[in-house]
């Protein structure tokens, strides 16, 4: 399994890859709490590196899945008020540091899955946030979309056993996984 790479630039948006300086933080709502010790659902999830994924066979070993609200295209302006809400913006640079420490991360024991609700016209992605039902997920609504709200599970041995959320800054997440699977203790 690989990491989803996102490329291009959003119209209207001057760089995509840098977060501008003052985005809003997001602030934990509590909207997570009753993830870890969760079982992982048996759900299969479309991939666009072959054929679909069983999240909860993924799970399995060592499993980071981190879920970003939408991936800007180049032909479509961002939601209004996106740079408002707090923990949206942040979807490139977030898969950009997944995929520069996925060697890491690989060495870690850890497979890693990115995971938005957009419809697959615009990603191979979840339909229809079955895991965000699944799981009792924390999501938001934008502009007629429900998306996810970024969050990073890792999940060994088919349960849940960390949770990060709310990420922030979104960049720094990969970082902060791969520190806290270098520092746990798998058993």
């Amino acid at each position: 399994m690989a990491t989803r790479n996102i490329v291009g630039a959003v119209k209207g948006d001057s760089d995509p890859y840098v977060l501008p300086p003052d985005l809003p933080v997001p602030v934990d709502d509590g909207a997570a709490d009753h993830l870890v010790g969760e079982a992982i659902p048996a759900l299969s999830l479309p991939s666009a590196l072959g054929p679909p994924v069983d999240l909860e066979t993924a799970a399995r070993a060592t499993l980071v899945l981190y879920l970003y609200p939408r991936t800007g295209r180049p032909d479509e302006e961002l939601p209004e008020g996106w740079n408002d809400i707090p923990g949206a913006r942040g979807c490139t640079p977030q898969s950009c540091a997944f995929r520069d420490h996925f060697a890491e991360l690989q060495s870690l024991g850890a497979d890693v899955l990115g995971l938005s609700a957009q419809p697959l016209a615009d990603q191979v992605e979840f339909p229809e946030l079955e895991l965000a039902k699944a799981l009792r997920l924390p999501t938001f609504d934008v502009a007629g979309m429900r998306l996810y709200r970024r969050l990073t599970l890792i999940a060994r041995q088919g349960r849940i056993d960390k949770v990060f959320y709310p990420v922030f800054p979104p960049d720094r997440n990969a970082a902060d996984v791969t520190a806290w699977l270098a520092d746990s203790d798998p058993a």
